[in-house]
């Protein structure tokens, strides 16, 4: 009886021994296989949150419009006969430009003239015999009153003359005439377009709430597409004295100098109006925010005691931030980082919280606080 005792035992044990061993090898398996699934560190670019000069802007669109500007024509039609100008020439105002053909008006000009000293012949003499008793007053008096009418008559035939003879009404640059010698026109035909280019106005329009940030005298940068990089500075000189009521914007009015007439009306301009006391406040790259409709925030990077110089030990740490305003790739951030923080920039999407990190190498595009699109 013992021998077959002593034999199921060890079948027993050998039984309750492999299934011991087959579970201490599972769990060794599934240990190992949960520590291949550990989250791997993630590549991402940070920056160093710094204190920047920060001074509130307005910024608009514009465009330039001649202090004084006209298309000259005139009153009178008739055939151009002498031409004293070019396209694209300097004139001072009262410089005579153009004259359209006037023999018939000259002519009618020199008989009013003869009627008219004739009139003054007859009431000298009649005036003479007044004092003799050789003429009656009212003799007199139809002299004077013809007298008069003559004078006017000629009076208004040299306005008319006047009216075939084109002169420059302030000084300005001439755009490209648009009648030739001897071609008729019209009366109120266009001949050429004057424009004063020095100064220049810029005329913009900007919401009602910036009202309170802006005065007359306050200056201006405006940056025109023909001269990229160049800065025009000017100060503004008019304020509408309404809102508009369908945009609730309100007009403004600069005034910039322009002596070497790069500017030129018509042109489109973008405009920054500085508002405020310049701020020192902390900036980040624009990248670097989180946005979401339950906070914006950002994912800081924090070092562990057992962080070494080759990157191990670093984990993110997700952070919500009050932001203000932005400036070109930057923007402001009033709450939530300090300065010297280090700010993951880009690869945001696959962290969360405690997530190992590993700072990519590849260098960061510049952040720029005023960009300039580029065509390719």
């Amino acid at each position: 009886m013992a021998k077959p005792m002593a034999i199921m035992l060890a079948i027993v044990a050998l039984v309750f021994g492999g299934l011991y061993g087959f579970n201490a090898f599972r769990n060794m398996m599934i240990k190992g296989f949960l520590a291949s699934m550990a989250n791997p560190p993630q590549t991402v670019s940070v920056t160093t949150a710094g204190v920047q000069e920060w001074r509130p802007k307005l910024t608009a669109v514009g465009t330039f419009r001649a202090v004084n500007g006209a298309d000259l024509s005139l009153e009178a039609s008739g055939i151009v006969e002498k031409l004293h100008f070019q396209s694209g020439q300097q004139v001072e105002a009262g410089q005579l430009l153009l004259e359209l053909r006037k023999d018939t008006d000259l002519a009618r000009l020199a008989a009013l003239k003869a009627s008219a000293e004739l009139a003054g012949v007859n009431l000298r003499r009649d005036q003479a015999q007044l004092k003799i008793h050789a003429a009656s007053q009212a003799s007199v008096d139809t002299d004077i009153a013809n007298l008069k009418s003559a004078e006017a008559e000629v009076a208004q035939q040299e306005a008319v003359i006047a009216q075939k003879t084109l002169r420059a009404p302030f000084s300005g640059r001439l755009g490209i005439r648009a009648v030739d010698l001897g071609q008729y026109i019209g009366a109120g035909s266009v001949i050429v377009t004057l424009q004063a280019l020095d100064p220049i106005y810029l005329d913009f329009t900007l919401p009602q709430q910036a009202l309170n940030g802006i005065a007359v005298g306050q200056s201006i940068d405006a940056g025109v597409d023909a001269f990229p990089g160049k800065k025009f500075t000017g100060e503004i000189v008019a304020i509408n004295s309404k809102v508009d009521q369908a945009s609730r914007n309100v007009q403004v009015r600069a005034s910039l100098a322009n002596a070497d007439h790069k500017l030129t009306p018509g042109m489109f301009a973008q405009i920054d109006i500085a508002t405020g006391k310049p701020e020192r406040l902390i900036t980040l790259p624009q990248t670097a925010i989180v946005y979401a409709p339950f906070g914006n925030s950002v994912f800081l990077v924090q070092k562990s005691a057992a962080a070494d110089d080759k990157g191990a030990g670093l984990s993110a740490q997700q952070a919500f931030v009050r932001l203000g305003a932005t400036r070109g790739d930057e923007v402001a951030v009033l709450e939530g980082v300090t300065e010297g923080a280090t700010v993951v920039t880009a690869g945001q999407v696959k962290l969360r919280n405690g997530s190992p990190l590993k700072i990519s190498d590849t260098p960061q595009p510049p952040v720029d606080p005023d960009p300039k699109p580029v065509d390719q």
